[in-house]
């Protein structure tokens, strides 16, 4: 898995490093059998249209990329630099589940109509 991280307007802090490759790990158990081609970029950075209003706004996006499949990706935005990790993080993980399990139902249709087909001789 490569592992690509990015920071705009930002220094990236060894605490904060460590917290996103703790969250990131996590997503790997989602990738299993496409981990060796998976690629992961992730951008940090401070949002560049609120530092107006007093509050520093922080974003997170993660996007997944693994070749033949389409791309997961997800963005938000929190008060601090953890809070926005952690709410991409979730979002990711929802999309990578939804993705996980069509591509299971795809496949166990796919048996069931063999099966199907097998049962009926329709392999002849």
């Amino acid at each position: 898995m490569d592992i690509r991280i990015k920071a705009t307007d930002y220094q990236i802090t060894p605490q904060v490093a460590e917290y996103l490759d703790q969250r990131i790990a996590s997503l790997g158990k989602l990738l299993t059998g496409v981990e060796d081609v998976a690629r992961i970029e992730v951008e940090l950075g401070r949002d560049a249209g609120r530092p107006r209003h007093g509050k520093n706004i922080w974003f997170a996006e993660i996007q997944v990329i693994v070749p033949g499949s389409e791309r997961v990706y997800a963005r938000n935005n929190s008060e601090s630099v953890n809070g926005a990790i952690d709410d991409v993080k979730e979002e990711v993980e929802r999309q990578l589940r939804r993705e996980r399990k069509i591509h299971i139902r795809l496949y166990r249709k796919g048996g069931a109509l063999a099966k199907r087909l097998m049962r009926l001789g329709g392999f002849d």
